[in-house]
């Protein structure tokens, strides 16, 4: 067996120490993602972005209707948490092309509307 010195013990203690610390640091800041993590973030960021760019098209198909002001009313009539299913309800968050409308820009959309006026 190997025998090491006091000082050598305490240097091998606090390297380890230093290297559970550090490993806990970076993971709890992301500084250091599994690829897992990674991809989850990912996604979740480019959902945003494609929420908060389809919100505008979704803002003028709301606007653009004959009754807007009075949906506009009911809109802002509803609780917070209902304003995108009334959105979603109302088509104005489905683009061209897609069956079922994003969830994130009635979200944006309801935010917009609601806070414009």
């Amino acid at each position: 067996m190997i025998k090491f010195s006091d000082a050598t013990k305490h240097y091998a203690i606090g390297a380890a120490g230093g290297a559970i610390a550090l490993a806990m640091v970076t993971s709890s800041w992301d500084l250091m993602l599994t690829p897992a993590a990674a991809e989850r973030l990912g996604k979740t960021r480019a959902e945003v972005a494609v929420a908060q760019a389809l919100a505008p098209f979704c803002v003028q198909s709301f606007q653009s209707q004959k009754n807007a002001s009075a949906n506009l009313a009911e809109l802002k009539k509803q609780d917070e948490y209902q304003r995108a299913a009334f959105i979603e309800k109302g088509n104005w968050a489905t683009t061209p092309g897609s069956s079922a409308p994003n969830s994130g820009a009635a979200k944006a959309c309801a935010d917009m509307l609601t806070k414009a006026q």
